[in-house]
């Protein structure tokens, strides 16, 4: 995975960015609109993710000890305009509701 700007770039004409509500890369492909910017960039449609959300090493530690842990559903929505994540109301994490800079891979959050 190569550096562009605050984005990584992926094979087949993906497209990475730090998602700072889920502490992880969401990655856009080819069938997304781009605007061309590495640093400010704006991405068509909105990006919907969904699925379990990451277990705590608590819970890791309950599931190798045999016991059944239900992992609540998690969605992370957004749009990415100029640079900057609109997190939808729909999102489960803590970022909800709130629009945030997009950050480089290795910068700290502050």
């Amino acid at each position: 995975m190569g550096a562009r700007g605050i984005l990584r770039t992926g094979e087949g004409g993906r497209l990475h960015f730090w998602c700072l509500g889920c502490d992880e890369t969401h990655v856009v492909g080819p069938s997304w609109s781009f605007n061309g910017d590495y640093d400010r960039p704006t991405f068509s449609p909105s990006i919907k993710v969904t699925g379990k959300r990451r277990i705590t090493d608590e819970e890791y530690d309950r599931i190798m000890a045999g016991e059944k842990v239900e992992i609540p559903d998690m969605c992370c929505h957004s749009f990415v305009t100029d640079g900057k994540i609109q997190f939808l109301g729909d999102c489960t994490h803590d970022f909800a509701g709130q629009t945030v800079a997009l950050r480089a891979f290795d910068e700290e959050p502050g």
